[in-house]
């Protein structure tokens, strides 16, 4: 493999192992989560990025600074795309890991060059050995996942850049009706819309993790951390959602009305009884 490759990876722990293992290249560090938050059809907009900014600072008190050091640097790696002969996707099946997939596959196709080839690599239950993350293998195994990558051609970019424009709009009726699996290409996809749309409140204004949440806290004596633990487990083990453990901290603080804390254990109060009955 040319020395002249860009390696795009999921996150750091990737990153990690990635750099253990034989492959060459240069790398890029995907750290946005674009499964939450507000988006705009263009990804590249200075909308978009006012819109991620505002976003990780409310929310996650991450400031604009800070956001852009580790996460903006990073992505405009890919304005220089025209330096490499290659570049190589490397992704997950979740929905966590799918929408960051369209929304970089989108931002590729803004800075397409015909003289670089695009490659994928992307792990799920579909994978050698019955793998379904990335870091479930070793730096020595990342050499097979590579010889084993898809080719990606621009027409693969454009079903991704139209994919993600309607996942950005975000209305329940287009999600269902527009055919996420008929590039197959991504196999995963469908799913994780799937699971993205268990994420709309049904007719007690909660979804599906909401639902889960307040759940646990009813029928279980937990603390906060417990209540994580089991979050962790039922997603890995039930769903494809592929979040981690800020976004559910995020999400069972937005429940406080339908739960109280006694002793650093969580109880359910008449509120969250009558949204579960």
């Amino acid at each position: 493999m040319t020395t002249n490759t860009l390696h795009i990876v999921n996150g750091d722990s990737t990153a990690a192992i990635l750099q253990q293992s034989s492959l060459s290249g240069h790398l890029l560090v995907w750290r946005e989560m674009l499964c939450e938050g507000p988006l705009a059809k263009n990804i590249d907009s200075d909308l978009f990025w006012t819109q991620r900014y505002a976003y990780f600072e409310e929310n996650y008190q991450i400031s604009r600074i800070e956001y852009f050091d580790k996460t903006i640097k990073e992505i405009l790696k890919i304005h220089e795309i025209a330096d490499y002969e290659e570049v190589v996707l490397w992704f997950e099946y979740d929905l966590f890991c799918q929408i960051n997939l369209l929304g970089l596959l989108t931002y590729l196709l803004n800075y397409y060059n015909k003289s670089v080839r695009y490659r994928l690599v992307c792990v799920g239950h579909k994978s050698l050995n019955n793998k379904h993350l990335l870091s479930d293998y070793s730096p020595e195994e990342y050499s097979l996942l590579y010889e084993n990558r898809l080719k990606i051609s621009r027409n693969d970019l454009r079903f991704a850049q139209e994919a993600w424009q309607v996942y950005a709009t975000n209305k329940k009726e287009q999600l269902k009706s527009f055919d996420f699996s008929v590039n197959k290409k991504f196999p995963y996809l469908s799913k994780a819309i799937a699971a993205h749309l268990n994420r709309f409140p049904d007719k007690t204004n909660l979804n599906q993790q909401q639902k889960k949440i307040l759940s646990l806290i009813a029928h279980q004596k937990l603390t906060k951390k417990d209540l994580l633990h089991q979050l962790l487990t039922w997603q890995r083990e039930k769903t494809v959602y592929g979040f981690g453990d800020l976004q559910y901290d995020k999400m069972i603080d937005h429940l406080k009305p339908y739960y109280d804390v006694e002793d650093t254990i969580y109880v359910i109060n008449k509120l969250g009884l009558n949204l579960l009955s």
